[in-house]
């Protein structure tokens, strides 16, 4: 007669960041709509021009690079002594610039705090490239199979039934018939705290490790000799 072992495998496993995306943006305010719209087209150009010249191909420290649609929009505020108030006009643009030199990164948004008026971290996203992404998964899944085949060896060493022979594994969650899985692939999100500067032109911007972390559910059985 055989014995039926199911068992949760789990890994995780950390590698720093080869990226880091910058999330900023450029807003100004005021009593004048086309002052502050022209406000932060100007200092648009001169974040458009610092980014230029930290690309170069393969070999630069910027490796992609976008901006979104300058947005205006006008808000009136009420006083309670005078009620209606003149109008004030917003306009904002957000950035978002990936850099493969960190030295570079803090360096650039340093310049920026001090340097243009209307520029503003939001923070900084840190992240792998597609390839060691997916090295770093493969590994991660890999030992999570054999932390549950360590499992079920052990459990069956305890009652003397031998070798385990595995018979289904899944994504945690899916061997039970009412469970629910954990995640869709069973590879945990990518995690890596954002960096912020606070507001301090005195920028260093130093990235936790990437973690990985995989959780699969085992079923194997095993019997004893006779």
């Amino acid at each position: 007669m055989s014995t039926e072992i199911t068992v949760r495998g789990s890994f995780s496993d950390f590698q720093p960041p080869e990226r880091g995306t910058v999330h900023a943006s450029i807003s100004y305010q005021g009593a004048e709509k086309d002052r502050v719209y022209d406000q932060v087209a100007r200092d648009l150009e001169v974040v458009k021009e610092s980014i230029r010249r930290l690309e170069d191909g393969d070999n630069g420290a910027v490796t992609w690079w976008s901006a979104a649609q300058l947005r205006t929009w006008s808000h009136r505020p009420r006083n309670e002594d005078v009620g209606q108030l003149p109008p004030v006009h917003f306009a904002s643009i957000g950035v978002e610039v990936k850099f493969r030199d960190f030295t570079a990164l803090s360096q650039w948004v340093g310049e920026h705090l001090t340097e243009t008026e209307g520029f503003e971290l939001s923070y900084v996203e840190w992240a792998l490239t597609t390839e060691s992404r997916d090295e770093l998964v493969t590994r991660v899944r890999t030992r999570a199979v054999q932390d549950a085949a360590a499992r079920a060896q052990l459990y069956a060493d305890a009652l003397d039934l031998g070798t385990v022979r595995p018979v289904a594994i899944a994504d945690a969650g899916m061997l039970g018939a009412q469970a629910q899985p954990l995640s869709g692939d069973g590879v945990g999100p990518l995690r890596a705290a954002r960096a912020s500067s606070g507001g301090s032109p005195d920028v260093q911007l130093v990235p936790e490790d990437i973690t990985v972390s995989a959780t699969i559910d085992a079923r194997f059985v095993a019997a004893a000799a006779s």
